[in-house]
């Protein structure tokens, strides 16, 4: 079976990482994210992936810190989980390359746009970390960046929900899921999936994403093969 898309960029969360302990890093549940990459690296596919860093840090919620600093501490914190990813993905036997918009050259690569292209033609695993480089970008806006440079055939944002609804299906028994939605959409009715900035980004590129539920990590791989799973959201 061929894969739907030949080039992915994966977002996923900080959160994400740390499973049910809520903070720090869960390895059971990062490896069983990374055999699903694995998966997909083994069907032909290019993996780029930017990771979020709210299981160390939420920059917004840090109370009186200047903004600024607070967003640094989290790019920090992205690289940690970046590092992370990459040792579970090369104890699977992928071949991985970690890539940070802040320069911190004794454990990773600087983003260069072209070396991130040619490592993902030669099958290598690209994780993205440090966000944009930029204070007050989320890892959404990163991630939609990274996406459309590396001109990505989607974006895969995994969540912990299993698509797009028109309120928090969390708070609310009675909200309505969205099969397919449209940027514009996300924009005017504020569905809070992604920051406006990130949303934005995606609209006016041309970039098409897969919004779905991680829990279950082999979704991943359902999604490349062109399985239905979430919600797609494109122009």
């Amino acid at each position: 079976m061929e894969p739907k898309y030949k080039r992915i960029l994966l977002k996923v969360s900080g959160e994400a990482l740390a499973g049910d302990n809520k903070t720090g890093l869960n390895f059971d549940v990062i490896n069983e994210i990374c055999k699903s990459v694995k998966k997909c690296v083994d069907a032909g596919v290019q993996v780029g992936i930017v990771c979020g860093g709210g299981n160390f840090w939420r920059g917004r919620s840090s109370g009186a810190m200047d903004r600024t600093r607070a967003d640094h501490i989290g790019m920090l914190a992205t690289a940690m989980n970046a590092l992370a990813i990459a040792d579970s993905l090369e104890a699977l036997g992928c071949n991985v390359r970690v890539q940070t918009a802040i320069t911190m050259q004794q454990v990773a690569e600087p983003y260069i746009r072209n070396k991130a292209v040619k490592h993902l033609n030669k099958g290598r695993v690209v994780i993205f970390g440090c966000g944009t480089g930029n204070p007050f970008f989320s890892t959404d806006t990163a991630a939609s960046l990274r996406a459309v440079e590396i001109e990505a055939d989607i974006f895969l944002k995994a969540t912990l929900v299993d698509g797009v609804y028109d309120k928090d299906p969390h708070k609310y028994p009675d909200a309505k899921k969205y099969d397919t939605l449209t940027f514009s959409q996300v924009l005017n009715d504020e569905l809070g999936v992604m920051d406006s900035t990130a949303a934005t980004m995606c609209r006016d590129n041309g970039m098409k994403m897969l919004v779905f539920d991680l829990s279950r990590p082999d979704n991943i791989y359902d999604a490349v093969m062109g399985e239905n799973v979430g919600t797609v959201v494109s122009e």
